[in-house]
C-alpha cells in the first residue's frame, strides 16, 4: 500500500514540475555476522566476493522473468522504461563476469569457484547457486538472498525511472565519474552535504579521516560553506579541509534537472569553494539525487568541471539505517562490486563510525583507498 502511494505521489510531483529522489521507501541491510571467515587476506576477501556476485546474479537472472507488469507492480511505479531496465541488466552481467574472473584467479579448491568461461556460463552457475554447505554458509545464504533481492529492486526502480527521473544508475555522457572505471579492489570515499557548523560532524569524520592518514572527497553545498565561513574564516577553512579535497553540490540541496538557477547555484558554488580553499578545491560536481540534465554535458565542459555520481551508496541519511547497517552495506557492496565510489553524507553522525569499521575489516585485503588527491 505505500509503495502504491509514494508512486503516486512521485508522478503527481513529476507533472507539476517538482523532482523528487527515486529511490524506494525501504533499503537493502544485512548482518554480516552470518559469513564464517573474516575479510583479513585477498583469499577471503575475492571467496566472499564470488558469494555476493553470484547470490546478485541468481536474483538478477529471476528478475528477468517478470513480464512489464509484474515488473511495474513489484517496483511500485506506474510508469516503466523497459528499454533503460534492460539496459542496467546488461550492463550488470558484463560487471559481474569481469568480476567474478577477477575473484577467480587461482582460486581452485576454494568455496564458490567452479569455472565460467563465458556469460552463459555465469547465468547457469547463479540459476542453480544455494550457497553450498547449508551448515558453513546457510545463515549467510539467507541473509545474502534477502539483501540482493531489495538492492535489485533498488538498482531497476531507479532505471526504470530513467531517464524521466535522472539519477546515479546510468550515465548521461562518458565523461561522468560512475565508480565502475576504477582499478580491481579500488575505493574513494566520499561525503555529501556538508560541511556541518562548527565544531560539528564534520569536523568529526575529519578527526577519523586524518587519524587513518586517508584523503577524502567532500561535495560541500554552497549555502552550509558560506554560513560555515561566516562563523570562521578563510583560514581556518583551509584549515578545516587540509590534506582533503572538496567539490561543489550546488549551493542548495535542490535537483539540479528541474531547477531554473541549476547553472547559477554551480557557477556560484564553485567560485566560492575555489576562492576560498585554493589547491583543496577540485572542479567536480555531484548533482543532488544524482538528477542532472540530459543536455548539461557542454555547460560542465565550458566550466571546465566533471561530473562525479557514485555506485556504492551508504544510504546513511536515513533514519532507519544505522551506522552498523551502513557500514555491512557498504562492505557487501564492495565485495559485488569490487570498486567504486563510496557515497556518505558528513553532516550525519553515522559515517564517523561506519569507516572506522569498514577500515578495519579490509587492512589485509588488498583493498585501496584511493588518496583524492591523485584523481
Amino acid at each position: 500500500m505505500r509503495t502504491a502511494v509514494f508512486s503516486w505521489l512521485l508522478a503527481l510531483c513529476l507533472s507539476m514540475g517538482v523532482a523528487q529522489a527515486a529511490g524506494p521507501l525501504e533499503f537493502a541491510t544485512i548482518d554480516r555476522s552470518g559469513w564464517p571467515n573474516s575479510l583479513t587476506s585477498s583469499v577471503e576477501f575475492d571467496t566472499a566476493s564470488r558469494g555476493e556476485i553470484l547470490m546478485f546474479a541468481k536474483v538478477l537472472l529471476a528478475s528477468e522473468a517478470l513480464d512489464e507488469s509484474a515488473l511495474k507492480q513489484r517496483l511500485g511505479v506506474r510508469q516503466l522504461d523497459l528499454a533503460s531496465v534492460n539496459q542496467v541488466r546488461q550492463r550488470f552481467w558484463e560487471l559481474l563476469l569481469e568480476n567474478y574472473r577477477l575473484a577467480s584467479q587461482d582460486c581452485d579448491g576454494a568455496p564458490f569457484c567452479p569455472p565460467v568461461r563465458n556469460l552463459g556460463d555465469l547465468r547457469q552457475l547463479a540459476a542453480g547457486f544455494t550457497g553450498d554447505s547449508k551448515a558453513t554458509y546457510g545463515a549467510w545464504a539467507e541473509a545474502s538472498a534477502r539483501f540482493h533481492q531489495q538492492y535489485l529492486h533498488e538498482q531497476l526502480r531507479l532505471a526504470a525511472l530513467f531517464p524521466s527521473v535522472s539519477s546515479e544508475i546510468r550515465r548521461m555522457a562518458p565523461a561522468e565519474h560512475l565508480g565502475d572505471e576504477l582499478a580491481d579492489r579500488q575505493f574513494l570515499l566520499t561525503f555529501d552535504d556538508g560541511p556541518s557548523p562548527r565544531d560539528g560532524r564534520t569536523d568529526q569524520l575529519l578527526e577519523v579521516l586524518r587519524a587513518e592518514d586517508l584523503h577524502g572527497l567532500f561535495f560541500v553545498l554552497g549555502d552550509s560553506f558560506q554560513a560555515r565561513l561566516n562563523q570562521s574564516s578563510e583560514v581556518q577553512m583551509r584549515g578545516l579541509y587540509d590534506g582533503q579535497c572538496v567539490g561543489i553540490h550546488g549551493w542548495e540541496h535542490k535537483s539540479h534537472a528541474s531547477w531554473g538557477e541549476w547553472q547559477n547555484s554551480v557557477i556560484h558554488s564553485a567560485n566560492l569553494a575555489s576562492r576560498t580553499l585554493a589547491d583543496a578545491y577540485q572542479p567536480l560536481f555531484r548533482p543532488p539525487y544524482g538528477q542532472r540534465r540530459s543536455d548539461s554535458a557542454g555547460f560542465f565542459k565550458a566550466q571546465g568541471m566533471q561530473l562525479m555520481l557514485w555506485n556504492i551508496d551508504s544510504q546513511d541519511w536515513s533514519k532507519k539505517v544505522s551506522a552498523t547497517a551502513a557500514a555491512q552495506r557498504v562492505q557487501t557492496l564492495m565485495l559485488l562490486w569490487r570498486r567504486g565510489i563510496i557515497l556518505f553524507h558528513d553532516t550525519h553522525a553515522k559515517a564517523a563510525l561506519a569507516v572506522p569499521a569498514l577500515l578495519d575489516g579490509n587492512r589485509y585485503n588488498g583493498v585501496q583507498w584511493l588518496d583524492c588527491r591523485s584523481l
